[in-house]
C-alpha cells in the first residue's frame, strides 16, 4: 500500500500544548476509525509552523478526505517512492 507524507501548514504548531496535540490526535483517530482500515496514520513531526504526517493509504484522495473530515490542512500530499537512511550507503 502506498505511503504518503502530508505537509500541514499550522502557524505556531511548535507552540501547541500537549493537551492541544492530544485533542488533534483524538480528532484524527476518530476520523480514521470512521474511514476504515485502509488508511493508517503512522506518525507526525511537529515543527515551528508545520506538521509533517506519514500515512499509509490506497490513494491521495483518501488522504485528502481524511484532512477534510478532520478539519486539517493538507497543503501538500506526496507519495513516498523510496526510503533511505545511512545503511543505504553500505
Amino acid at each position: 500500500m502506498p505511503k504518503y507524507v502530508i505537509e500541514r501548514e499550522i502557524p505556531d504548531a511548535g507552540k501547541l500544548t500537549a493537551e492541544q496535540l492530544k485533542n488533534i490526535s483524538q480528532t484524527s483517530c476518530g476520523v480514521l476509525s470512521k474511514m476504515g482500515p485502509q488508511i493508517q496514520w503512522l506518525q507526525s513531526y511537529v515543527t515551528g509552523d508545520k506538521v509533517y504526517c506519514v500515512y499509509i493509504a490506497p490513494n491521495e484522495e483518501m488522504v485528502r478526505e481524511h484532512a477534510k473530515q478532520g478539519g486539517f490542512p493538507a497543503n501538500s500530499v506526496n507519495q513516498v517512492f523510496s526510503i533511505i537512511d545511512p545503511t543505504t550507503a553500505e
